[in-house]
């Protein structure tokens, strides 16, 4: 299906209020394209797998917005033209120009694959399903993994600092409680390095396929790992379907503002001597994680870093 495509120049000071006018003339979407990095608080909300670098921000913003083929697009635009052209007498928009363009319907679920290309954590690969495993790879530990739209990679290094932790713990004998299970990446690894079984939870219901996928694409049996939806900071419920001091090693790969209620929770699921692997950590919250689990009684064994991010690693005593 073909849409027409309407870009309108503005600047990225004004692109919120040009946004803001758009949707009250009805458009329902509105794609934005500028040269603006991301904050510092956008890179601790989101762990950015594949990061592009950007050129320098210019101060321009290009909006787009598309209409069916067939839709009355000389009505839009010659309201979207006058409310531009009213904007200009309180705020600088720019060019204020809008230019337009056909395009295709365009595969958004998988045009994510073109970035996400095989990779090792150490003697380890991680590689997608669309990728063939090289003859001198065959012999490396092996996890294939396809995370979908809602989940990362495992290229992010807070991930990749969970990996290496989980290779010094992980006995044939451990059970796994992986919190914030996204992909399951860890819990994968973790079963691969020969652990007994894992139990992986999540907020988001799009974990239960992903896993499911994943899981499959390893060869990992049903009954080895388990997934639920729920939180465990609040949600008694999930809790008790977790269980209790049932883990000899929990992972929790989240943000340092969710480790720190959570951390006093998830003791109660350890095991005597239980290892608990932390990391989303940026660096500048360090100290505030490491604090967090004093307080719940762990003791703090090891804190890794790799960039800006950081990983703990405590033991429950």
């Amino acid at each position: 299906m073909k849409w027409n495509k309407f870009t309108v120049k503005t600047t990225t000071e004004a692109e919120d209020l040009v946004i803001s006018a758009l949707v009250d003339l009805g458009i329902e979407g509105v794609e934005i394209e500028d040269k603006q990095p991301l904050t510092e608080e956008d890179k601790q909300r989101m762990f950015v797998d594949i990061l592009p670098d950007f050129p320098e921000d210019d101060g321009v913003a290009y909006l787009n917005f598309y209409l069916e083929e067939d839709a009355d697009t000389s009505s839009v635009l010659e309201r979207v033209k006058r409310e531009l052209e009213d904007m200009r007498a309180y705020t600088d928009i720019g060019e204020g120009s809008i230019a337009a363009s056909q395009t295709e319907d365009k595969d958004w679920i998988n045009n994510w694959k073109e970035y996400f290309k095989q990779f090792y954590v150490d003697d380890i690969l991680i590689i997608p399903s669309w990728e063939t495993v090289k003859e001198e790879d065959k012999e490396r530990l092996i996890i294939h993994i396809d995370p979908g739209t809602a989940f990362g990679t495992g290229m992010h290094e807070t991930t990749q600092l969970c990996i290496r932790q989980l290779k010094k713990y992980v006995t044939e004998e451990t059970e796994l409680l992986d919190v914030g299970t996204g992909s399951g990446i860890l819990s994968i690894v973790a079963l691969k390095l020969g652990a007994k079984g894992a139990v992986g939870t999540d907020l988001d219901p799009c974990a239960v396929p992903a896993v499911e996928e994943n899981k499959e694409a390893n060869d990992i049996p049903a009954d080895a790992f388990t997934m639920m939806i729920g939180n465990l900071i609040d949600d008694r419920a999930i809790q008790d379907a977790v269980g209790y001091e049932k883990y000899d090693i929990v992972t929790a790969n989240i943000l340092a503002d969710v480790l720190v209620p959570l951390t006093p929770v998830i003791i109660n699921q350890m095991k005597q001597g239980g290892i608990y692997i932390t990391s989303g950590i940026i660096e500048d919250k360090e100290a505030v994680v490491v604090n967090a689990v004093k307080e719940a009684g762990l003791e703090v064994l090891e804190v890794t870093r790799q960039g800006e991010w950081v990983s703990v690693t405590a033991r429950k005593n």
